[in-house]
């Protein structure tokens, strides 16, 4: 009896938690409903263009670009795909990316890389989530979960993120993004390790990564022996101190998805923290999608990326207004009003002619104007998937909301 008083509390008070922030949208049903409708009908444009055994990475110079499972942007289309089934009810979408999970099946052994996040959970994680098939994508998701903590060293107590260049272990703010793979299995199997690497990285990245503004480096070098910090760099950013822009919405998320999966206050604290430093950036634009770099002014007139230091990064957008929706469910008042606020008015934009191809054009992709690494002149002023994913993924979570359901589904 007590177990069932509690949980129609919890029931009633999430019913109560649910009708007061539906009454506080802006963007209506109709609004979000035909976004998702015109994504899914433009994704079918991309489906056709992609061929077995390849997974899109852009389209650059009116020429479509793949890549082989081992990628780290592999999952983001089957992903994509996905979420787009569940927004639209398109079956043919769900059947095409659960056709194309077979030939990322193998990654799951993979123990080169740190994206198994990307790859494997925002593939085989949302599949588990739609179709309720733990047989056939739980043994997948923790032989992978087993494939990422191989990378972990006691030593720097981080997860090593590259093998290249000449780092001796470097770990990346995007290495967040990965950790949520690992809570996830931690629950799923019982093993707490996943659980404690996790957290013990988070803790590590929150004290080496973040300078006395909020802001993040890029990459910090540790050494493999002693974990002591050799270097704080950037490699896709403007310089070593200079606030890559889609750098600090991958710490957004995932110390905003940290604290939803531990409820430590000091995650919270950082995801407000971030939040704060992006939001009230000088170089940040009225129509609240970033430069690729928030120091792009500090570029001098000699350095080769100057000419184009003031392209858009629709990525790191996407990756914000997700991040900002869930964030707003953490906080109260003003706070949780101005995050929604925020990532209503991004998803607007990113809604708008300016950055929403038409139908058929953009290679099939939905998103215009983002920047992979504008130093390594790679991917620049293109469509990419993971743009694509993240801009989806926050409209499921505002349709979420608009329906009165818990916007993250576990």
């Amino acid at each position: 009896m007590k177990t069932f008083v509690l949980s129609l509390t919890f029931c009633l008070c999430f019913l109560q938690f649910a009708s007061s922030q539906k009454q506080n949208l802006k963007l209506s049903s109709e609004f979000i409903n035909g976004q998702l409708m015109a994504s899914a009908e433009q994704y079918s444009k991309l489906v056709a263009e992609v061929p077995n055994g390849k997974f899109p990475k852009t389209f650059d110079n009116g020429k479509q670009e793949f890549s082989n499972s081992s990628w780290w942007c592999s999952g983001f289309y089957p992903g994509t795909l996905l979420y787009l089934s569940e927004g639209t009810g398109n079956a043919g979408l769900e059947k095409t990316a659960l056709d194309k999970l077979k030939d990322l099946e193998k990654e799951q052994y993979n123990k080169g890389t740190h994206d198994l996040g990307f790859m494997l959970f925002c593939s085989f994680g949302n599949a588990l989530k739609l179709t309720g098939d733990s047989a056939a994508y739980q043994p997948i998701l923790e032989t992978g979960a087993e494939s990422l903590v191989s990378r972990y060293n006691p030593n720097t107590k981080t997860i090593r993120s590259w093998n290249h260049n000449t780092w001796k272990f470097p770990v990346i703010i995007d290495n967040m993004m990965n950790l949520e793979f690992l809570m996830q299995a931690a629950k799923t199997t019982g093993n707490k390790k996943y659980e404690e690497i996790a957290r013990t990285h988070a803790n590590t990245t929150l004290k080496n990564h973040f300078r006395k503004d909020n802001s993040s480096y890029h990459v910090i070098d540790y050494n493999p022996e002693n974990g002591e910090v050799l270097a704080k760099q950037t490699a896709q950013g403007a310089f070593d101190e200079s606030a890559w822009a889609r750098g600090q919405a991958w710490g957004l998320y995932g110390y905003t998805m940290m604290y939803r999966e531990t409820k430590d206050k000091t995650y919270l604290q950082q995801a407000e923290n971030i939040a704060n430093y992006i939001l009230n950036s000088k170089s940040l634009p009225a129509d609240l999608i970033p430069y690729w770099d928030f120091d792009k002014d500090k570029i001098p007139s000699d350095n080769k990326t100057y000419s184009r230091k003031d392209l858009r990064d629709a990525s790191a957008a996407a990756i914000i207004a997700s991040a900002l929706l869930e964030l707003s469910q953490y906080t109260k008042g003003k706070k949780a009003e101005l995050y929604l606020s925020k990532a209503e008015s991004i998803l607007k934009t990113l809604s708008s002619k300016e950055y929403f191809a038409n139908v058929a054009e953009n290679g099939g992709y939905l998103l215009k104007h983002s920047v992979g690494a504008l130093p390594l002149d790679s991917e620049v002023d293109v469509p990419l998937t993971y743009a694509d994913y993240y801009y989806v993924e926050a409209l499921i979570r505002y349709k979420r909301m608009l329906d009165g359901e818990p916007m993250i589904k576990i």
